[in-house]
């Protein structure tokens, strides 16, 4: 029988995972733009994403939301001590959110290429400092007995969770371009095709370099792994769709490719959960410190009124999800006006 507890823990990954899932593409898309070659090309970007950026952003606060609800300690000793890295992951996510409405309000080059640069930089820094901030969680943060911080923002950028933020880089921009070469056709589809099978080796090898950097850095998430059943069925589901994306890809099914690639990233960040769990938050160095779903949520009166009110709303957030895609799919066409 699940307990309250471990239910939200599952419901917060489900909400931050379906986050890097919708807003993970838009946050790749934005990368690429970066390597576009000309304005035309670069509103073609825009307009891959322009129709769904914002719902996709909606996972999110509600992840958070329903972090601060059910583990209140957690959301404090997390954003107390991530403050300036979450200052700046929110500073990119607004300058791309401004680009995106402002880029084509003035028919400028020059106001064109500021707004750009706003665009790429502020996809490419919330996609490295959230890989930044999921290291430094494997890793353990310095927690004292008191459950409160007590490290510092330059101990946030430590080797092991720099690794992790460029393993996040590579593998939104793999998502990302999956995405963009369903969108389009042509020759950018082609060049689209070249980053995807570039971006895909690269994940690997890094996917490969990460793991033995975590079995060296945190022995304690692989305790009692070995047999566990939903490691064993992620492990399966995250090897098979990895393997299946070049597939999907050389055949131009670039649709069951991002379906394969989607797997492929819920997976992996499921076997992350299901490695610190029933940690949330682990201390280091004394994992006794440790923040856990027990001892750090909410009442059980608030988490059962947090479940009815999520069981309420979350069908609204996937219906207002799936109509928004099935009215906005197909292929970008570009028109007058717009980005």
């Amino acid at each position: 029988m699940i307990d309250l507890n471990t239910l939200w823990f599952l419901l917060i990954g489900f909400f931050l995972i379906g986050y890097v899932l919708l807003d993970g593409f838009d946050l790749g898309v934005g990368i690429l733009s970066l390597f576009a070659r000309d304005p035309q090309e670069k509103r073609v970007y825009y307009h891959a994403i322009g129709p769904v950026w914002d719902g996709n952003e909606v996972w999110l606060i509600t992840g958070g939301a329903a972090l601060f609800a059910a583990f209140p300690a957690v959301y404090a000793t997390i954003f107390s001590g991530f403050y300036l890295a979450f200052i700046l992951f929110l500073v990119g996510l607004i300058a791309r959110a401004i680009a995106l409405e402002y880029r084509g309000k003035v028919s400028s080059p020059r106001w064109w290429r500021f707004w750009d640069w706003c665009f790429g930089l502020g996809s490419l820094i919330p996609a490295l400092l959230l890989g930044v901030a999921l290291g430094n969680i494997l890793r353990g943060v310095p927690i004292d007995a008191h459950g409160q911080w007590a490290g510092s923002f330059w101990g946030l950028l430590n080797p092991y969770s720099l690794l992790l933020g460029i393993l996040s880089l590579v593998t939104l921009t793999l998502h990302g371009a999956i995405y963009l070469a369903m969108k389009v056709e042509g020759d950018l589809q082609s060049r689209l095709h070249r980053w995807i099978v570039n971006s895909w080796t690269v994940f690997v090898i890094l996917y490969v370099l990460t793991s033995l950097a975590t079995a060296a850095t945190s022995r304690f998430l692989f305790q009692g792994l070995s047999g566990h059943p939903f490691f064993v069925i992620l492990t399966l589901v995250m090897a098979v769709s990895l393997i299946m994306i070049p597939r999907f890809v050389r055949s131009r099914h670039y649709g069951r490719a991002f379906l394969a690639s989607s797997l492929t990233i819920a997976a992996m960040l499921g076997i992350a959960a299901v490695s610190l769990y029933p940690r949330m938050v682990p201390s280091r160095p004394d994992l006794a410190h440790s923040l856990t779903i027990y001892n750090a949520s909410s009442s059980p009166t608030t988490l059962s009124a947090m479940l009815i009110i999520s069981l309420i709303g979350m069908p609204f957030v996937l219906w207002y999800t799936i109509y928004i895609y099935r009215t906005f799919r197909g292929k970008v066409k570009l028109e007058e006006g717009g980005y």
